[in-house]
Parts: structure tokens; C-alpha cells; sequence
């Protein structure tokens, strides 16, 4: 298939656009060409600002793609930025479980419908990251009825190469005997480990499953546990004041999300305590 991805050159689009052309298909990246790639040859590329009207238009307009994916398009704006402009069979939405309101324990993808809700035109900055992830999926599936579309729903992904360093905050935190806030130590939380995130959204390319999806890694860890662990692996106390810097996964009440959809489409992930900890023992070498 001919698929146009739109943000892959960085965090889990490398492993997405590995797993792209690894399958054959014919892959075009579309970026502002701020991050170099290592795909050599492998794939075409095309430079636009994602945020501009005018030079995704002079871009891309009248261009077909099987599938697009779509991994930088935050709000209603760019959707319709996009999409009132080129043409595709499938269109893969990078969304997030950030839309679920609240999310709970096993979260579902029908928590959440955006075929109902009140579609408001907003920009990146005009709403909380949740809200304008809302706003683009509402847009998406009331103002392009006809389109097929796909929405990946991921709770925090981390990784290597998470380059929002959120998972290293507490540990870096915590060796370096920084204090911090932290209001929900005990939540269990799940979160999806960046490689899999990127091979799920490849794997997506070639099903014919239109709507939500979820992926998540089976299970969830809570932060107490994460900060334990870090204390017995470098002797380390955890300082925790309401005045410490704010934790970045504070707000997040506990919740798991159900995968029982990728899972019928033949999509299974590992489960979060096969290998988090494992990160772990990698950030805390490289803080060492």
C-alpha cells in the first residue's frame, strides 16, 4: 500500500515506519525536516508545517494515499487542515485515552464517543491537551462521515527513547534526592512501551477495523511501586513535600484500559511488569 505517515521520525513513529516498510509497503514521511532519520533510502519524504493551512495545502492537495497516519494532529483544526485537502482510503488518527472522561478501571473504547458531542473548530492552544484530543476526534467523526477512520487510544507511552522524560523524573528524583509532589501514589495506572505503540499503529495499516481502538499493555504499576523499587535498587529515599517539583503523572486517578478490540483484531501486547522495570535499570544506569 501507498501510506503517507505524518510525524514518524522520532519516539515510537521509528519503530511504526520500520514496521511499514518491513511489511513493503510504500511509505512517504511527512515532517517539518527539524529531525534527521536514519531510513536512508527506504522511504519518501515530503517537508510541510503541519500547523500551517497554506503549506499543507501547497503540499499535499489532490494527493492520494491508502492510509495516512496521522501522528501530529493535536485539534479540530488540523483535521480539517488535512482532510479538506487530500484524499485517502483509511485514515489512522493518533489520538489518546486522555479523551476518556474520567478513565476508570478496565476503560473501554465506548466510554467515549465522539459521534455525539459538540464539535468546537479550535486550535492547539485554545484547550487543555484532553480536550483539544476530543475536539479533533469529534470533528473527525461528525464532519467526515464518509471517511474511514481509525482513532489509537494510548495511555502514557514510555520507552528508551521517550524523549518527554516523565518515567525518568521520578527516578532521576529520587537518586538525586530532589523532592517532589506526588498526588496518587497509590493509583494504579497502565501505560504501553514505545515499540509496541509504534507496531500496533503498522499493524492497524492493514486491518479493515474502522472506529476507537485502545492499546495498552496488559496490567498496570502504580507510582509507590515504581518508587520503591527505585529505593531498594540504589538505596535512595524517595523526598516527597507538597512543595517538591510536580510530579508529572499527578492528576491521573486509578485506571486500566481494557484492549479486548486489538486483541479480536489479532493484535496481543506484553504485559507492563514484564519489562517496566527493566526500563528502570536503564534509566538508572545512565543517571548513575
Amino acid at each position: 500500500m501507498n501510506i503517507l505517515v505524518i510525524g514518524g521520525t522520532r519516539f515510537f513513529g521509528i519503530p511504526m515506519v520500520e514496521e511499514l516498510i518491513r511489511s513493503g509497503h510504500r511509505v512517504t514521511v511527512a515532517t517539518r525536516g527539524n529531525t534527521k532519520d536514519s531510513f536512508g533510502d527506504t522511504v519518501k519524504r515530503i517537508l510541510f508545517d503541519r500547523t500551517d493551512a497554506e503549506s499543507i495545502k501547497e503540499t499535499l492537495s489532490g494527493k492520494y494515499y491508502d492510509v495516512i497516519i496521522d501522528k501530529i494532529g493535536y485539534c479540530s483544526n488540523d483535521i480539517k487542515k488535512l482532510l479538506d485537502v487530500i484524499n485517502c482510503k483509511r485514515y489512522i488518527y493518533m489520538s489518546t485515552t486522555a479523551v476518556y472522561q474520567p478513565k476508570h478501571m478496565d476503560t473501554v473504547e465506548e466510554d467515549y464517543d465522539p459521534s455525539n458531542k459538540e464539535v468546537v473548530w479550535c486550535d492547539r492552544a485554545d484547550f487543555p491537551y484532553d480536550e483539544i484530543k476530543r475536539q479533533a476526534e469529534n470533528a473527525l467523526w461528525q464532519m467526515y462521515e464518509k471517511q474511514e477512520k481509525v482513532a489509537v487510544r494510548y495511555p502514557f507511552v514510555v520507552g528508551k527513547d521517550d524523549y518527554t522524560n516523565r518515567l525518568l523524573f521520578y527516578i532521576e528524583h529520587v537518586m538525586n534526592q530532589v523532592p517532589m509532589f506526588i498526588d496518587n501514589a497509590d493509583c494504579q495506572m497502565s501505560f504501553i512501551r514505545s515499540d509496541e505503540a509504534g507496531k500496533f499503529i503498522a499493524y492497524l495499516a492493514e486491518k479493515e477495523f474502522t472506529g476507537a481502538v485502545n492499546g495498552a499493555s496488559a496490567g498496570t504499576v502504580s507510582v509507590k511501586e515504581i518508587l520503591d523499587y527505585v529505593e531498594q535498587k540504589t538505596g535512595k529515599k524517595a523526598v516527597l513535600s507538597t512543595h517538591g517539583d510536580a510530579a508529572p503523572y499527578n492528576g491521573e486517578a486509578a485506571y486500566s484500559i481494557n484492549t479486548g478490540k486489538a486483541q479480536e483484531l489479532g493484535f496481543i501486547f506484553t504485559n507492563v511488569r514484564d519489562w517496566i522495570f527493566e526500563l528502570i535499570d536503564y534509566y538508572i544506569e545512565i543517571l548513575k
